[in-house]
């Protein structure tokens, strides 16, 4: 509940780390910090968590290998950045777990992997068989083969994306930053910490800025997407600063740092992979009628209620249901293709079959496959 921080009861916790908060600003990986991180998580996997770490910092790390005196920009120089320095990072956090008597194991990931839905219980099946063999699986993105289309674009989505994957209890957000504050404090010297969210509101949103380092990508924008995700999964988020002593051992004890961000809800396993991991092929613009249908009375969304199609999509495709404004309402799994859905939209159940030639369904989006409130 909020205002209970005390998460020594959670079995399975996600952290994930920072660029900036590992990597020197020269692209030096920080092996003190390093060390330090892994002796925490170390220790709460000999109490028999399983601990899972999201990290970034393998581009900082080729970057530096390669002799770029700045952040690579061109998409092949970042993959050819990523191919060195996973390689350097994975092997350094090997010789620190292995100092203290743990196996890691490395997984990369791409969105393909959490949007496709057979990818993403093979990669839930691996991460559950790693963790029942007592290995702490080290996640990043994929870097070197990633192209902007199938890209999550920053480690703090991943983790959250991980987090919701493996059912975990509590997700800590390491960076440079110590907690969600209501203004920029490198900005203003009055901004105050807020300790703890519920929800996160238009008025939460607005203060967030851009990416925060020229090594990272990530800033408080995407620490709120992060938190979002988990929120609405029934997992617990805590953002915290990294260079803060013995920070994960303190946020699991229960210590006030940071800013926790509680859980709103727990959606099923099928609606949270509808509501954030699959990806968006298209737009359904509904009526008034059609859209409160959905909202107020959880019905399923027939054909009659839509107005106008978006985009091109298949059956089994995940797409946006929209209202007239175009406010997103819902996303879910359709049962008919675009074209499908372009000759049938506004026409009754019943007309499906002599227009189409065939209905296998009576919703366009059963209610068991749609996800309001995103």
């Amino acid at each position: 509940m909020p205002g209970e921080r005390d998460f020594r009861h959670i079995k399975r916790v996600v952290v994930k780390v920072g660029s900036s908060s590992i990597i020197y600003s020269t692209g030096r990986p920080n092996l003190s910090r390093m060390e330090q991180l892994v002796r925490q998580l170390a220790d709460l996997h000999n109490q028999g968590k399983e601990v899972l770490l999201v990290t970034s910092g393998a581009i900082g790390v080729g970057q530096h290998r390669l002799g770029y005196t700045r952040r690579p920009k061109t998409m092949p120089e970042k993959q050819a950045a990523a191919a060195v320095g996973q390689g350097m990072l994975m092997h350094m956090y090997e010789k620190f777990f292995a100092e203290y008597g743990v196996v890691a194991g490395q997984i990369l990931l791409t969105r393909e992997d959490f949007s496709d839905r057979k990818r993403f219980l093979n990669a839930r099946n691996t991460m559950y068989t790693l963790l029942r063999l007592g290995v702490v699986p080290v996640i990043n993105e994929n870097d070197t083969v990633a192209v902007e289309e199938i890209k999550l674009g920053d480690n703090d989505n991943l983790a959250a994306l991980v987090a919701t994957l493996v059912d975990a209890g509590l997700l800590i957000l390491l960076s440079d930053i110590d907690g969600l504050y209501d203004a920029d404090p490198r900005k203003n010297s009055r901004a105050r910490l807020i300790a703890e969210v519920t929800e996160i509101t238009p008025e939460l949103e607005a203060i967030s800025g851009g990416a925060g380092t020229s090594l990272g990508t990530g800033g408080i924008v995407t620490k709120l997407q992060a938190a979002r995700i988990a929120m609405h999964s029934g997992i617990i988020t805590v953002l915290a600063g990294s260079s803060e002593k013995d920070v994960v051992r303190r946020v699991v004890a229960g210590e006030p740092l940071g800013t926790v961000f509680w859980p709103c809800s727990r959606l099923e396993n099928k609606k949270r992979w509808i509501a954030f991991s699959s990806t968006v092929h298209g737009r359904i613009y509904v009526d008034e009628g059609a859209a409160r249908a959905l909202v107020e009375n959880g019905k399923s969304l027939l054909p009659s209620g839509i107005i106008r199609v978006e985009g091109s999509f298949e059956m089994g495709n995940t797409v946006s249901i929209c209202d007239p404004s175009g406010k997103e309402i819902a996303r879910g799994i359709v049962n008919y293709s675009s074209s499908e859905v372009e000759r049938i939209k506004g026409l009754q159940t019943r007309d499906i079959a002599r227009v189409l030639g065939h209905k296998d369904y009576d919703e366009v989006v059963h209610r068991n496959n749609l996800v309001l409130d995103i």
